[in-house]
């Protein structure tokens, strides 16, 4: 893109970056500053309001970028990820979303260290929330820079870096100064513009092949260079048993992972109650199994139209399908047409990503000050404000993010927080469902637990191809790989289970019967809660 093109995309940018901006000094100048208003947004937001922001929070650029992407260049395969992310919804409303907002205040560890020692649950799954939060802001980090660079040239290495730093400033101020009201609005906005525009490239790929779907696959078929391949299962994860037992893990990471996802949890304690918190699960249901749908159609449509080759010589990874296809129904490159629209949806995704790493990084710096801070700190000092401590949180991983980030530039954002999924779904859901459905569950399983799982799943990745012993790998020129899974969900999630379980039959602590009882009335009727 050149000339013009730049031009209206980056206006849409600032305009985008503008607003948000606007909305987060507009409500740092009306908030209290209070722990539960910085955390929580005073648990103020309508069940419909919190579930166009649930729905924000969750379709991230993996969703809209690398889900397609991965659809444009495997076809069944890559399919599977929507369908993945799409099932994981029902795990938390059936499981998890009514009885964490009974039993939590600000973040996952309420829940958990209700009725177990605090401090070391606090610092276990402290930790673990910020691992999963820093895997998942990289995978945002990634899809801005894929996203600027194509903007700026295709391949402009500078720009993507340069991008990376860019979006983590930004998400620190809007987390710094606005807090969870702030963020809520922005995911707002942006879930209803993502939508908007998911719908809008949709229809125009349905007019495009005059509503038959049939023509629409075969000619995504027979532009991938796969053939009939492209729309049977195997071209990514079929090859050998390595690569389907890969597919496994993915399956099981995905399903499980949103579960234990600490920005999606934290969204359920800005609503008034808990059958608010439920309310706002459907609400996101029906969003968000809107916007997967669509995601499958833009994906073929993108190798119908673009054609799989051009996806990747583009992006090696695939994200920047959506931009590509939103240039060709528009008319083609040098067309009106083709640079309005491509502008319009560059300027979504980088919306997309720009409220995802607020949502995130929220997260996860309350999980620094709320549960590791106040765990840590030595009894007789000063204690300095949870809030102000949570601020200089957000920097601190917004840094650790934005390094990370320029590593894994060349990996897809999908498979990339496929990677955080499985991490959360090891160490961070064994802990809960324990803690809401054992009796027994003791302090040392809850430590087992986490760790069992967050521990594994670290060193699995390390060790895999992710990281070393392939061209696509962060470290291409070494191999220390030892594990031959792409993603270690399979090992590491039973893992965390069986440490969990392990912990608490070997421990010489007796379950508090009386915690229990009060914790299992708290989350089935909501007394008492917060």
């Amino acid at each position: 893109m050149r000339g013009d093109h730049q031009t209206l995309a980056l206006l849409l940018f600032c305009a985008f970056i503008a607003v948000t901006l606007f909305i987060t000094t507009w409500v740092s100048r009306n908030r209290q500053g209070s722990a539960e208003e910085f955390y929580a947004g005073g648990r103020l937001f309508s069940p419909m309001e919190n579930g166009f922001a649930i729905a924000g929070d969750y379709m991230s650029a993996a969703s809209f970028l690398g889900i397609s992407g991965l659809i444009a260049l495997y076809g069944y395969d890559g399919m599977l990820y929507s369908v993945g992310f799409l099932v994981a919804w029902l795990v938390v409303l059936l499981l998890v979303a009514e009885l964490v907002r009974n039993c939590g205040r600000f973040t996952l560890a309420d829940v958990v260290a209700a009725r177990m020692a605090e401090r070391p649950v606090r610092t276990a799954l402290g930790t673990s929330s910020v691992t999963v939060s820093v895997l998942y802001l990289v995978a945002q980090m990634v899809g801005a820079g894929s996203l600027v660079a194509l903007l700026l040239g295709g391949t402009s290495g500078a720009a993507r870096s340069w991008t990376v730093v860019g979006v983590g400033a930004l998400m620190v101020i809007y987390v710094s100064f606005g807090g969870m009201r702030a963020t809520t609005w922005i995911q707002i906005v942006k879930a209803v513009l993502l939508m908007g525009g998911a719908v809008a490239l949709t229809v125009l790929v349905l007019l495009h092949f005059r509503g038959d779907i049939n023509h629409l696959l075969n000619t995504a078929a027979e532009r991938s260079g796969h053939g009939k391949d492209f729309l049977a299962p195997g071209l990514r994860y079929g090859g050998d048993w390595i690569s389907r037992f890969d597919f496994i893990s993915l399956g099981v990471a995905l399903v499980l992972g949103t579960a234990g996802l600490p920005h999606i949890l934290a969204r359920f304690y800005t609503v008034p109650t808990a059958r608010a918190a439920r309310r706002s699960v459907v609400w996101s249901i029906g969003l968000i199994g809107s916007f997967y749908l669509m995601t499958i159609v833009l994906g073929f449509g993108a190798a119908a139209l673009v054609g799989s080759a051009d996806v990747r010589a583009s992006n090696a990874a695939g994200n920047t399908a959506v931009p590509l296809l939103a240039l060709v129904l528009g008319g083609g490159e040098g067309s009106t047409g083709g640079t309005v629209l491509f502008a319009v949806v560059a300027a979504i995704a980088f919306a997309t990503i720009l409220a995802v790493v607020a949502g995130i990084t929220l997260a996860s710096s309350a999980s620094v000050a709320h549960d590791l801070y106040a765990s840590l700190r030595r009894p007789g000092r000063k204690p300095y404000g949870e809030v102000a401590v949570a601020r200089v949180a957000a920097a601190v991983i917004g840094a650790v993010a934005i390094a990370l980030g320029l590593l894994a530039q060349n990996l897809n954002v999908a498979f990339l927080v496929g990677l955080a999924f499985a991490v959360a779904a090891s160490a961070n859901l064994p802990a809960l469902l324990y803690a809401l459905f054992w009796r027994n569950f003791t302090t040392r399983g809850a430590v087992w637990a986490v760790y069992g799982g967050l521990v594994p799943a670290v060193v699995l990745v390390v060790v895999s191809p992710v990281v070393s012993g392939s061209p696509t790998s962060l470290f291409p020129g070494v191999d220390f790989q030892l594990f031959p899974l792409e993603n270690p969900g399979l090992v590491s999630i039973p893992l965390g289970f069986l440490a969990g379980w392990l912990g608490t039959v070997t421990s010489r602590e007796k379950p508090d019967e009386a915690k229990h009882a009060e914790t299992e009335v708290r989350a089935l009727t909501g007394a008492g809660a917060a």
